[in-house]
């Protein structure tokens, strides 16, 4: 067993996040476990670049109110304790509302390269305020 009391925090890289966004590792895919997870916090705007996952990604919303949205222009409102589902290969973002902050555990198993993600462009402010005024 080993006991982990506290990760550091990192603040997210701007060239795959839009706004103030905060990790905490929780699990880094080491081989044979492939698991990668994070506690992952949104200030209000924040939010991924599109991506996508080659095993799928969950995510486990803690905190807060946000949104998940997808190419087809699908947005989900997600509250604490809720689960969002995205398969593998679908291109998606997430993060918070223009109003308030949104943490989650984003879970994904990786493959042989590393944690299986394939960072896009960022969402544009046009398709994040039309996500935010078609989610009520």
């Amino acid at each position: 067993m080993e006991h982990i009391t506290s990760t550091p925090t990192a603040k997210a890289p701007s060239e795959r996040f839009t706004g103030d966004v905060y990790l905490n590792m929780i699990e880094a895919p080491t081989e044979p476990a492939r698991l990668a997870a994070a506690l992952v916090r949104f200030t209000p705007g924040a939010r991924t670049n599109w991506h996508s996952h080659a095993n799928g990604q969950t995510l486990y919303i803690t905190d807060g109110i946000g949104l998940v949205g997808t190419r087809d222009g699908n947005v989900v409102r997600v509250s604490a304790g809720q689960i969002v589902k995205c398969p593998a290969g679908e291109e998606h973002w997430h993060g918070a509302t223009d109003t308030t902050l949104m943490a989650h555990i984003a879970m994904v198993v990786g493959d042989a390269g590393g944690d299986g993600t394939t960072w896009l462009e960022p969402v544009t402010d046009e398709q994040y305020a039309t996500a935010v005024s078609t989610s009520n």
